[in-house]
């Protein structure tokens, strides 16, 4: 019998591990944490409120497969994300920036994309060649508005100013010249799961091929003793920093119990300021969120940092703009080509800021492709 290891339990990992035990595999699951589901964990609070224990997940896409896969495990409940940036004067405004941003920045009064659009051409700045987040920003909406809501943010948050970051980390963003006010504009389908992400995870890992183990860091010599290994760690740890560090920024949630006489009705709220947090997060508004009343909800605030600053919790890759770091992952990387009996996967595995979907999409192709190579070495 085949006897596959699995490191980590977040969705790359269970993903992996659901698939192959379907296809009639053993599986051991291993995560040196306390719990199933990765980044995505989340639990009901004493206040009767779930809380994502690692920031706020909402699932979008417009992958069917990636939908119907899920659906196996869970029901949904429609909700379509929308955030606001509080500004220095607390007025709420729509982030990503749109129409009614803009009218509330400006003090202008447009009622058509066409005088929005007019509108930034005169604030934009022309750019030949677009390499950093600045330059884009800068070419897309102007200086007015790239200094208010990105660059106090994007330097919290990455550690870096605009002038060093990729383009494509902002690029996620959407600049908008209608009213659409929903975050993630483009996916087909956006909803939370209806139980949760962790009963989600149980049920996803709920079969009697997989064998799940927690608090278990990843040992290289007890690996040896499976035929393959799928491994969701940092890739630069397990060759031990050969080629140097793969840096991350990561995240310290600050937890407060609110009376919720006081609690806001918004989802995310952005920070435009100079403080050291970026968001806060009030959970009761999700659908499902909350689960009981008391008299107190829960807010979460985040303050971003250096991962090595908060016991080496790793949440996203930096993608600077000189793409540095993703030479070294390729220096990684190609020590993996040389090995048949590892395989890396997830954000960590392969340093990529990827979604939820992304993940989900990629595991299924990876475990697909695996089986289709293990056959045809089989039949050769």
């Amino acid at each position: 019998m085949t006897r596959i290891l699995i490191v980590g339990a977040g969705f790359a990992g269970a993903v992996h591990a659901r698939e192959l035990a379907d296809a009639g595999f053993e599986v051991d699951v291993i995560d040196k944490r306390n719990h199933i589901g990765g980044n995505c964990f989340d639990y009901v609070h004493e206040s009767g409120v779930r809380i994502h224990r690692y920031g706020p997940h909402l699932f979008h896409t417009s992958s069917q497969k990636v939908v119907d896969w899920l659906t196996r495990f869970t029901g949904w409940i429609p909700y379509e994300h929308r955030v606001v940036a509080r500004l220095s004067d607390k007025r709420l405004v729509p982030l990503p920036v749109n129409l009614d941003t803009i009218n509330e920045v400006f003090g202008t009064r447009f009622e058509t994309e066409d005088a929005v659009t007019a509108f930034l051409t005169t604030k934009s700045v022309a750019r030949s060649e677009i390499t950093s987040a600045e330059e884009y920003l800068y070419s897309a909406i102007g200086t007015e508005l790239t200094d208010l809501f990105f660059r106090p943010y994007t330097s919290k948050m990455w550690g870096m100013s605009l002038s060093e970051i990729d383009a494509a980390v902002v690029r996620r963003l959407q600049i908008r010249t209608s009213r659409d006010d929903r975050y993630f504009l483009d996916d087909s389908f956006q909803a939370m799961p209806k139980d949760g992400f962790t009963t989600l995870f149980e049920r996803m890992l709920n079969h009697p091929r997989i064998h799940v183990r927690l608090s278990e860091a990843f040992d290289k010599e007890r690996s040896e003793q499976y035929d393959f290994c799928f491994n969701s760690m940092p890739i630069d740890e397990y060759y031990s920093f050969a080629f140097g560090e793969l840096p991350y920024r990561s995240i310290k949630f600050h937890l407060i119990e609110v009376p919720i006489t006081q609690a806001q009705s918004r989802v995310v709220i952005n920070y435009t300021d100079a403080s050291p947090y970026t968001r806060e997060t009030w959970w009761h508004v999700l659908p499902g969120h909350h689960i009981y009343r008391t008299n107190n909800v829960v807010q979460t605030i985040e303050e971003p940092c250096d991962y090595r600053l908060n016991n080496f919790e790793r949440y996203y890759p930096v993608k600077n703009k000189d793409g540095r770091f993703d030479l070294v992952y390729r220096r990684y990387a190609e020590q993996r080509s040389h090995g048949g009996h590892m395989n890396f996967i997830g954000r960590c595995g392969t340093y990529q800021y990827l979604d939820m979907h992304q993940v989900i999409n990629q595991s299924l192709m990876n475990v697909q492709k695996w089986l289709r190579d293990r056959a045809s070495f089989q039949a050769s």
